[in-house]
């Protein structure tokens, strides 16, 4: 088999500011509260949709507060890490590259695509409710836009799209398979590129402890998305809860 060329990951981190990172505490508290209850009353096992929606809204909050389902998050606009990706997106178009952008929230991806369309960056865009998949991907790998959008379900398998050299992960996929997954739609055999791999971080928050936690314990994304713990080596344990759910501010 013939060699995949160099790929690079690179951790690009933005912290929190003002009234996003207000928002963020404001639901990391509540959010430790319930699942606190939830745990006292039925254990670790048997609480893992409350967990899982407290992390949810956590990762929401970090990508961009109007994607959040909770009212206090309607007033606040600003998003860090969407200023930070369009401080990259305009610089690595004017470079030529060639870019998959890849997030678990649809509704995210309407938000970016917004603001490519007020800087006239050409994109085509996967997702769930695209009728014209093979459209989308052709517009994408004949040359015609810069920028690739897809939703983690659309573009997970069976995607080949060597013409991209550049793959962001706009929200870490904590389960470490399916993003190395989402990053060999680019970076497999066909690809004669080197490949940069961004992943977008906010500093302090839970997506800086997962990816940290993911290094000390691989399985621990895989115990979160099933549901089942994965065994007891891999089911989350009080601490991580703590540490996940914790302050770090």
């Amino acid at each position: 088999m013939a060699e995949l060329p160099e790929k690079t990951e690179i951790i690009s981190t933005v912290s929190l500011q003002g009234a996003q990172r207000d928002l963020y505490e404001t639901v990391r508290l509540a959010m430790d509260k319930k699942v606190r209850q939830e745990i006292a009353s039925k254990g670790v096992a048997r609480s893992q949709i409350m967990i899982l929606d407290a992390l949810l809204k956590l990762r929401q909050t970090c990508c961009d507060p109007r994607i959040v389902s909770l009212p206090q998050a309607k007033k606040v606009t600003q998003s860090a890490k969407l200023t930070l990706l369009m401080e990259m997106l305009p610089e690595m178009v004017e470079e030529g590259r060639k870019i998959l952008l890849f997030s678990q929230f649809t509704k995210m991806l309407s938000l970016i695509e917004e603001e490519l369309k007020v800087r006239n960056i050409g994109y085509s865009k996967l997702t769930g409710q695209t009728r014209k998949r093979d459209e989308a991907i052709e517009k994408f790998q004949g040359g015609s836009v810069p920028v690739f959008l897809i939703s983690l379900k659309a573009g997970g398998v069976g995607l080949n799209l060597t013409a991209a050299d550049t793959v962001i992960h706009y929200d870490p996929w904590w389960n470490p398979a399916a993003e190395r997954q989402a990053t060999d739609r680019a970076h497999r055999i066909g690809q004669k590129k080197a490949v940069f791999v961004y992943k977008l971080v906010t500093e302090g928050t839970v997506e800086e402890k997962v990816i940290a936690m993911q290094q000390k314990k691989q399985a621990l994304a895989d115990a979160v998305y099933s549901g089942k713990g994965g065994g007891k080596a891999n089911a989350i344990t009080s601490e991580d809860l703590s540490d996940l759910l914790g302050v770090s501010f």
